[in-house]
């Protein structure tokens, strides 16, 4: 089953405007399958191959002439040299949505882009699948279906088993992609690092306290969050810091790209174990965090997500940040309707004139407007920043 993504408008106004398009984004997420999609008539190759990566770095030159006409070059981060005779070749021919490239690995591509395609190529960011791309193809299901299942193309498109798929997502992606970057000296403290990750999910990461968990040094797991973020595994919500803010708490918190990994590196194996885990907070809070950065990227828009809490204790779950206004957005796994889950936003309201009414994003289905919060379900959450 092919589901229709949502960025493929942006895609293609893009591909309009400059001759070489990058969609980078988790393994798996589905860049290959748009990317042809949307150009079926470019050649195609794929960097993954020993042969043809072989010929790409020995030479360049010929590898490139090889493919006459329009190329999509899948894994274009194994060969990074590549990108300076692509530039060569765009500047030539000046024509527009020649080159698609896709890439997995963030430092590399765009390290490579900086120095070789500045100005020439646009950067999209292809996350899993959204809530809302799955209920537009008539996959609707309910708040811990969606937090077991993940949102892997292939889940849906196979209909893989989530246990199985996410297993060997580690084994194969995660543990390959992060030897490539950095030497692991111990791939089993490396596991037990990025589990006891998933046991902190929506919280502030404090490394010093991880380091004799995991039994590695500081310094050490320093480098493997920064390879999990590059490899598109985890992100950091920045805090919102403000004049109003001023005893704002300034640490970021964690989060998994695809709340389906994090749910397995948890030992979840089933929708029914999802419910009594303790982290269902943190899972559900991950899923519609995730709902928002997947929609302003699927509408090109550069992220403006925060979250916010001071040393009073006073937090808001996630903000959303639209031009001067501030929209506070509170998270809330219960299913049930409840109007204290708005109680902080109006807190939050009475820092300053800028912040604007909010939204409770809640696992129910309800849609009711008070004074401070608009409640509305989960499956509706991308409709926030849309506006």
């Amino acid at each position: 089953m092919l589901i229709k993504r949502d960025i493929q408008d942006h895609v293609m106004n893009i591909a309009g405007e400059y001759p070489v398009v990058t969609i980078m984004g988790p393994r798996q997420s589905g860049k290959t399958t748009l990317a042809k999609m949307l150009f079926p008539y470019h050649q195609y190759v794929n960097l993954e191959e020993p042969d043809q990566r072989m010929f790409a770095q020995t030479q360049p030159r010929d590898f490139l002439k090889s493919y006459s006409g329009d190329l999509i070059i899948d894994e274009i981060q194994r060969v990074p040299d590549l990108l300076s005779y692509i530039q060569v070749i765009a500047d030539n021919n000046k024509k527009m949505g020649q080159f698609i490239l896709t890439g997995s690995h963030q430092p590399k591509l765009k390290a490579g882009i900086a120095q070789s395609l500045a100005g020439r190529t646009a950067i999209i960011t292809l996350l899993p699948l959204s809530v809302r791309e799955l209920n537009s193809a008539g996959l609707v299901f309910e708040r811990d279906d969606y937090i077991f299942r993940g949102f892997m193309p292939r889940i849906y498109g196979e209909n893989l088993n989530p246990v199985h798929l996410y297993q060997n997502y580690y084994a194969t992606y995660v543990e390959r992609d992060v030897r490539q970057l950095i030497n692991v000296g111990s791939q089993i403290s490396f596991e037990r690092f990025i589990k006891l990750l998933a046991g902190r999910i929506g919280q502030i990461v404090n490394l010093n306290s991880l380091a004799g968990d995991a039994g590695v040094s500081q310094t050490t797991l320093t480098s493997w969050l920064s390879v999990l973020e590059a490899s598109y595994i985890v992100f950091r919500l920045p805090s919102y810091s403000n004049n109003f803010g001023k005893r704002a708490v300034k640490a970021p918190k964690l989060y998994f790209y695809d709340v389906g990994l994090a749910a397995s590196l948890l030992g979840i194996e089933s929708t029914r174990q999802v419910y009594r885990d303790p982290l269902l907070g943190g899972l559900f809070e991950n899923m519609v965090i995730l709902e928002a950065l997947k929609t302003m990227h699927n509408n090109g828009k550069i992220p403006g997500l925060y979250y916010f809490r001071n040393q009073n204790g006073l937090e808001i779950d996630l903000i959303y940040s639209r031009g001067r206004e501030i929209v506070p957005i509170e998270i809330k796994a219960g299913t049930t309707f409840d109007l204290s889950y708005a109680k902080n936003i109006k807190l939050f309201k009475k820092l300053s004139d800028e912040i604007k009414d909010g939204y409770v994003v809640y696992g129910g289905d309800r849609q009711v407007k008070t004074g401070d919060a608009e409640f509305i379900g989960f499956r509706e959450s991308s409709s926030i920043t849309i506006l």
